[in-house]
């Protein structure tokens, strides 16, 4: 959790309430209503952040849904409001001695600049969210033996199978990994979002995972929240899935070692803590690969002598706009490592935007994604 993005939102949504409710009581609603209107979107916006539901008697599922609904409004609110701020300013500007072809081409202009966030919303949500798509990246690693040139490394990420993904959704992920022949499987954290969603069923369909060496992975911080950790490593141990929990597994190709590490979440509040005892998993001679389902800790990897770390966490910023080349996601308040690969020292990694969604379903510039690694020589 970020506290300066958690204050920005709020305030954000704050402002933006204050003026519905100011433009609703303007229009005749009487006081109490606004009360109670007020009242059930803090009591939504509160279930996206604690654990309420068990004090109110709510299923998970019933809170994310929620939680959910209240995000949309807030959000939608909020672009609403303003871009109809701009959209007033910029009719003021009009009117001042502008020609009426002019006048007629900056209103419609104003329309669409309120209709496009609904739009937008909309297309991630029903559209975006559910585009799976197959990421190939090349990983070059310094020193790579010649028995690991070209090995594919499959990465399934951020699965969070529930209230927003189905498990015939995550079958067709299974699926496309699978007619990618990949030589490693590897399962980097959140598996499900609360306690009381279908762990079984994502284990389940996980065990279907098809490579030539098995299947392997890190815990996330939502199996944490949950606190259904060990019941994942057993369920999954007996479902032939592998998640290391502060521990490593060499696996052999040819004449080459690749030593698989992985660490359970590495929360963002305990940096000076990071990959503490981590360095004892190393393996001298063979290519050290850590799993994290944090990509933060990459520095730290890189300075205890992993050659790759792949992570997770992020979705990519799950709600990506682009500005000027920059990219503008909720992630950025959280992590330099958002997307894509990245380098510290000679340490190379991957972070993946995963699977599923997190607090609303819909992803925007942020698609999800099977990532297919493969590992070059520097």
């Amino acid at each position: 959790m970020n506290l300066r993005f958690d204050l920005l939102t709020f305030l954000v949504f704050a402002v933006a309430q204050w003026r519905i409710t100011a433009v609703l009581r303007a229009k005749g609603m009487p006081r109490w209503a606004s009360a109670i209107f007020n009242g059930a979107v803090a009591l939504g916006y509160a279930l996206t952040f604690s654990q309420l539901d068990s004090y109110l008697g709510l299923s998970a599922r019933a809170s994310t849904l929620i939680g959910a609904v209240t995000l949309f409004y807030l959000i939608v609110a909020s672009t609403l409001v303003a871009a109809f701020l701009l959209r007033g300013i910029l009719e003021k500007r009009v009117r001042a001695g502008a020609d009426p072809g002019r006048r007629r081409l900056l209103e419609a202009a104003g329309q669409l600049l309120v209709a496009a966030p609904v739009a937008a919303i909309g297309y991630g949500t029903f559209v975006e969210r559910l585009s799976f798509r197959v990421r190939e990246v090349d990983l070059p690693l310094p020193g790579l033996p010649a028995a690991l040139e070209g090995l594919r490394l499959v990465q399934v990420s951020d699965i969070h199978l529930g209230a927003f993904l189905g498990e015939s959704d995550l079958a067709r992920v299974v699926d496309a990994a699978n007619g990618l022949r990949a030589h490693v499987a590897l399962v980097t954290g959140d598996l499900i979002s609360s306690r009381g969603d279908p762990l079984d069923a994502c284990i389940r369909q996980l065990a279907r995972l098809k490579s030539d060496a098995g299947v392997f992975g890190c815990l996330g911080n939502h199996e944490e929240f949950a606190k259904v950790e060990t019941y994942t490593t057993e369920a999954s141990e007996r479902a032939g899935i592998h998640f290391l929990r502060d521990a490593s597994r060499q696996l052999r190709f040819g004449g080459a070692v690749l030593n698989l590490a992985g660490v359970d979440y590495q929360p963002l509040d305990r940096k000076r803590y990071y990959l503490r005892g981590a360095e004892r998993l190393l393996v001298p001679g063979a290519v050290n690969v850590l799993l994290s389902h944090n990509p933060d800790v990459l520095p730290v990897a890189a300075r205890q002598g992993y050659h790759l770390m792949l992570a997770g966490h992020t979705h990519g910023g799950q709600i990506t706009i682009e500005i000027l080349r920059q990219s503008i996601n909720p992630a950025r308040f959280f992590t330099p490592y958002v997307y894509g690969p990245y380098r510290a020292g000679g340490t190379a990694a991957y972070v993946t935007r995963g699977i599923g969604t997190i607090g609303i379903p819909t992803r925007i510039g942020a698609p999800p994604e099977i990532a297919l690694l493969r590992l070059r020589k520097a």
